[in-house]
C-alpha cells in the first residue's frame, strides 16, 4: 500500500510540473513591461453606444487620448484585406447587418453606421494617426481561422508606428506569430472560462486557452484574464511563474476595487477608473484625488 501511495505522489507531483511547463510564460529576452503600468486601458476607446463617440471609433480613441488613458483596441481583415478596427466578427450587432465583417470590403462597409451614431468602421491606419503615440496602446488581433495574415499585415502597420504598443489575441497561434516575427514585443494571451461565460459546453479549443495549455505554444509575456474569473488555477500559476496579469473588462468601480489586488493592469469601460484610489482591508474601494 504505502508503495502505491508513492507512485501517487510521484504521478500528481508530474502532473503539476508538467502543467506548470505548459502556462509558463516567456523566460527569457522578456519585453519591457515598465512602459505599460501606470496607465489604465479605455476598452474599445473611452466609448458610449448611445452617441457619438461608439465603440472602436475614432472620437472614442480621441476621447481616451483627451483624459490621458491607455486605449484597448480590436483588428481585423475586410474581404479586400483591410485592416479595420472593430471588435465582432460579424456586423449585425453593431451595424444591424447579418453578415461577416470579412464578407465585406472596406468600401462596402463604409455604406454603414457604427451602432446608433453617423460614425464609420475606421481604417487601423486611421487610428494610428490619431493616437499618435500619446497614449499606450493594447492591440488585440482577431483571427477567424489559423490563418495568420492579419498578424502579417497589422505588423506592416505598427512598424511604421512610433507609439508605445503591445498586442494580444485569443487565438494561441497570433501570439506565436509575434513572438516568431517580433520578438521584441510585449506579447498576451487572452482567455476566459468560456464555459461560465457562454453558458455551454467549451469546445476543445476554447478548454485549452481556458486552462492555459497552449501557452506552452507561444510563450506570452501576459495573461489578460476575464475579471470575472480572477482564481483560475492556470491563471494563478502563470501569475505565480511570471506572467503580467492584465483584467477585462472591468465595468464598475466596485469590480476594480474587487479585484485591485489580482491584476496589474486593468482594462475597462463605462467609469472613470481613477476615481477609486484605494482599498481597505474589507476589500471596500474610495474615492481619491
Amino acid at each position: 500500500m504505502p508503495t502505491i501511495i508513492y507512485v501517487m505522489i510521484i504521478i500528481l507531483i508530474g502532473i503539476f510540473l508538467l502543467y506548470a511547463w505548459a502556462v509558463m510564460p516567456r523566460m527569457f529576452r522578456k519585453a519591457d513591461r515598465r512602459s505599460f503600468m501606470g496607465h489604465y486601458y479605455a476598452h474599445r476607446g473611452f466609448h458610449d453606444n448611445a452617441g457619438e463617440a461608439p465603440e472602436n471609433s475614432i472620437p472614442a480613441f480621441k476621447k481616451a487620448v483627451e483624459m490621458g488613458y491607455g486605449i484597448e483596441l480590436d483588428v481585423q481583415l475586410t474581404k479586400d484585406e483591410k485592416v479595420v478596427v472593430f471588435h465582432d466578427g460579424d456586423l449585425k450587432r453593431v451595424c444591424g447587418v447579418d453578415a461577416a465583417v470579412n464578407s465585406r470590403t472596406y468600401e462596402e462597409l463604409q455604406e454603414l453606421c457604427v451602432c446608433s451614431s453617423h460614425e464609420k468602421i475606421p481604417l487601423f491606419e486611421d487610428v494610428l494617426k490619431t493616437v499618435d503615440g500619446k497614449v499606450p496602446m493594447i492591440v488585440e488581433i482577431k483571427m477567424v481561422d489559423s490563418k495568420t495574415r492579419i498578424c502579417e499585415l497589422a505588423d506592416e502597420l505598427l512598424l511604421k508606428y512610433k507609439g508605445l504598443y503591445c498586442v494580444e489575441s485569443f487565438h494561441p497561434a497570433a501570439v506565436r506569430w509575434f513572438g516568431k516575427h517580433r520578438p521584441e514585443l510585449l506579447r498576451g494571451q487572452l482567455s476566459s472560462n468560456f464555459a461560465k461565460d457562454k453558458g455551454k459546453k467549451e469546445s476543445i479549443g476554447e478548454f485549452a486557452v481556458h486552462f492555459l495549455f497552449t501557452d506552452f505554444f507561444c510563450r506570452p509575456d501576459f495573461v489578460a484574464y476575464s475579471c470575472d474569473h480572477p482564481d483560475n488555477i492556470g491563471f494563478r500559476l502563470a501569475k505565480l511563474l511570471g506572467a503580467l496579469p492584465v483584467a477585462w473588462t472591468v465595468k464598475s468601480p466596485e469590480k476594480l476595487a474587487e479585484i485591485k489586488n489580482k491584476y496589474k493592469l486593468f482594462i475597462f469601460e463605462g467609469f472613470r477608473p481613477e476615481k477609486v484610489t484605494k482599498i481597505d482591508k474589507n476589500g471596500t474601494g474610495h474615492e481619491g484625488d
